[in-house]
């Protein structure tokens, strides 16, 4: 190790290349730095290490060894960082660039049609490396070109942003949400997307809810022909269907499948587009068990957003201020008037309410049964469906409702980050702290491994040895989520 580190001091430099814009907001540009006596969350489930040596040299992890143990003639500069945690960077593995709002909402949850989903290509790629988040997957584009050309000048220093997988337009039948959508005609139509959308530079695509399953099977195969990897926020096709046919992942966890689900149809999303099966399999029936062991051994990896449903309790849901502030005024009152709205539904049915609460309990054990199996399963946020889910905070929300729904603080931090990084096929570059690795690092305030709501202490985020800070970033969009 201490030869790499000697190696890796002669070459590199952090931060060339970067757009004044952007070499504005990072804070520790050198090419050589050292986080002197941190503790050390590797990402990989081992428990937290303290008193530690991180060295960076030219973008990369060079060593790390208990603090003092190894020197070296050119250091570069060295962080104090006793009383911080450093940790990967985060890999969400559901965090779309949008947001979606609705037209004259009124107080009783009303309003007009169409949905409207605009893109936020200032706010969110700075809200996520904000909040620790170094590398993507959108998880379904509205506006692909605009994705792809975002990734292009991410990559190219030009604008600040995290690593971006982008997944191509969302493979959906007829019955789209939003009019940004293609809906597909026919299998051949599927095929045709993918190709075309591959070639265009999309990395991974999603079938959404409308779907059939011959054009979920030809999308898959066309994707796999290419190397390419298919996940599945489904509602038509149901879980075990999806598996027949291929899929790779699939989105939400257990929230979304409808194979229990009263009247389903084949090849139409049910009217409880999953909740009573949700519902009904709970880990210890014959349906849950018999899914979770078809979910493995075919290695389909499943992907968690509590966030986005956490709301389904609304009476023990925490709004967080930081959240508040971040929103522009118009959609900070949109997102309270629902807010607003599902406490009062809340209050006047209290046994519809306790259901719902339930329908997220039954969803964390089914992913902690999931793992326990041998599944692989990811993080993500999906900052769409409750308007108060927002990128990076959100990021950061999952990894504490995981630790709610059971898992340890540094199991909970492995599936955010080694796990998403393992499925993306780049776990030899990022996921975990380990030498040779992309320094892609979060160094947070406190120690997550012992209180997870440390993981929101972000001051300093590292993406490819480039230390940005993180309130900078975060206080330059404060107001402006939902504008921009």
């Amino acid at each position: 190790m201490r030869g790499l580190l000697v190696l890796l001091l002669c070459v590199g430099a952090g931060g060339q290349g970067l757009s004044p814009a952007v070499a504005k907001y990072v804070k520790v540009p050198e090419s050589r730095v050292v986080l002197r006596h941190v503790r050390v969350i590797d990402g990989t489930g081992a428990a937290a290490v303290a008193d530690q040596d991180v060295f960076l040299v030219g973008g990369k992890i060079a060593n790390v060894a208990a603090s003092g143990a190894v020197g070296c003639n050119d250091c570069g500069r060295e962080l104090d960082l006793k009383g911080y945690t450093v940790f990967p960077g985060i890999v969400g593995m559901h965090d779309h660039m949008y947001y979606l709002t609705r037209p004259n909402l009124d107080a009783s949850g009303a309003s007009e049609a169409p949905v409207v989903v605009p893109e936020e290509p200032f706010s969110s790629p700075r809200m996520y490396l904000g909040a620790g988040v170094t590398t993507i997957r959108t998880a379904g584009s509205v506006e692909p070109y605009l994705d792809l050309n975002l990734r292009k000048q991410i990559d190219a220093g030009a604008i600040i942003g995290p690593h971006m997988d982008v997944t191509g337009p969302y493979l959906e039948g007829p019955g789209a949400f939003a009019l940004e959508m293609h809906q597909l005609k026919d299998a051949a139509d599927a095929r045709a997307q993918v190709a075309f959308w591959a070639g265009m530079g999309a990395t991974s695509f999603k079938a959404y809810m409308n779907i059939t399953r011959e054009e979920l099977k030809a999308a898959i195969d066309e994707a796999h022909k290419r190397g390419i990897k298919v996940t599945g926020h489904l509602c038509s096709v149901t879980y075990p269907e999806a598996v027949e046919a291929g899929i790779d992942n699939l989105e939400h966890g257990f929230f979304v499948n409808t194979q229990l689900d009263p009247g389903k149809e084949l090849d139409k999303c049910s009217p409880g587009v999953g909740n009573p099966t949700l519902a009904k399999m709970t880990p210890d029936t014959a349906e849950a068990k018999a899914l979770i062991a078809l979910l493995v051994s075919h290695h389909v990896a499943l992907t968690s957003t509590l966030p986005v449903f956490e709301s389904d309790d609304p009476i023990h849901f925490r709004v967080q201020p930081r959240v508040l502030a971040a929103m522009s005024p118009p959609t900070r009152e949109q997102y309270l008037t629902t807010r607003n709205t599902e406490m009062m539904r809340a209050t006047a049915n209290p046994t519809a309410a306790a259901a719902r609460a339930q329908l997220l309990k039954n969803g964390m054990v089914l992913e902690r049964a999931f793992v326990a199996a041998g599944g692989l399963l990811m993080g993500g946020l999906d900052p769409t469906g409750d308007g108060g889910t927002l990128p990076g905070y959100g990021d950061q929300r999952e990894i504490e409702l995981l630790v709610q729904a059971g898992f340890t603080s540094v199991e909970a931090i492995k599936i955010a980050t080694l796990n998403g990084a393992t499925y993306l096929g780049r776990e030899k570059t990022i996921g975990s702290i380990t030498v040779g690795k992309n320094a892609d690092l979060v160094v947070v305030k406190g120690d997550p491994s012992t209180k997870i709501e440390d993981i929101e202490n972000v001051e300093i985020v590292f993406k490819d040895g480039v230390g940005f800070d993180s309130v900078k970033l975060l206080e330059s969009v404060k107001g402006r989520y939902g504008q921009y």
